[in-house]
């Protein structure tokens, strides 16, 4: 049980990305007050962790009302979750969630009205509950035999969720101590474990589709 979990626990933690989250909140929210932050913060995780666990307990009958084999999600979320670990590497996650704050926060700024709330969007949905969280949520839980494997699974959504939110309350001194060099490294480095998963999760689903011991 406490491989599941630390594999799980990686993964989420990996594709969800708590300290990537942190810079652009704190960018997002920078000129907004310190109660109305925090709010946000607590609001925007909220609504993430109720996205994901529906699609954690009824992604898979989704699937089958859709006529999509849980094979075919395996690879397809594999390939998106590759691609997501080619734009840490080369950093391009980094860059276009940067550019989508700086869009919001100058929108404000042109139209002189006070911070926006964030914490739907782009906060908790697509930053915190994106396509690749979903599908990683979804890909674990259908690899889990029985409840006790779903609940280890839900156990380690729910401390990355839990991380995700001291990063996003934490977010200016954080982003003080971390520096963007140090953010870039660390970035990378998740993201080449995050395209080894990827690959597992193709392996997985071709073998089980091809009956490939």
């Amino acid at each position: 049980m406490l491989a599941l979990f630390l594999s799980a626990f990686v993964t989420l933690f990996v594709v969800i990305d708590p300290p990537g989250c942190a810079p652009i909140f704190a960018s997002l929210t920078r000129d907004a007050p310190h109660g109305q932050r925090r709010s946000m913060a607590i609001r925007s995780t909220v609504i993430a962790t109720v996205l994901l666990l529906v699609f954690a307990l009824v992604g898979e009958k989704l699937l089958a009302t859709l006529g999509i084999s849980l094979d075919a999600f395996r690879i397809a979320g594999g390939i998106m979750l590759f691609l997501i670990a080619l734009e840490m590497v080369f950093e391009k996650r980094t860059e276009r969630r940067e550019g989508r704050a700086d869009e919001i926060s100058r929108k404000a700024a042109e139209e002189r009205r006070p911070i926006e709330d964030i914490s739907v969007f782009p906060m908790a949905i697509p930053m915190i509950a994106g396509p690749g969280s979903i599908a990683t949520v979804m890909l674990l839980v259908s690899r889990s035999h029985g409840l006790p494997q779903t609940f280890v699974v839900l156990a380690a959504l729910a401390a990355v969720l839990t991380l995700t939110l001291v990063a996003l309350l934490a977010a200016g001194p954080l982003m003080r101590v971390l520096g963007p060099k140090l953010e870039a490294m660390i970035t990378r480095v998740l993201g080449v474990l995050l395209a080894a998963l990827a690959a597992q999760f193709v392996i997985d689903g071709i073998r089980t589709s091809f009956g490939v011991a």
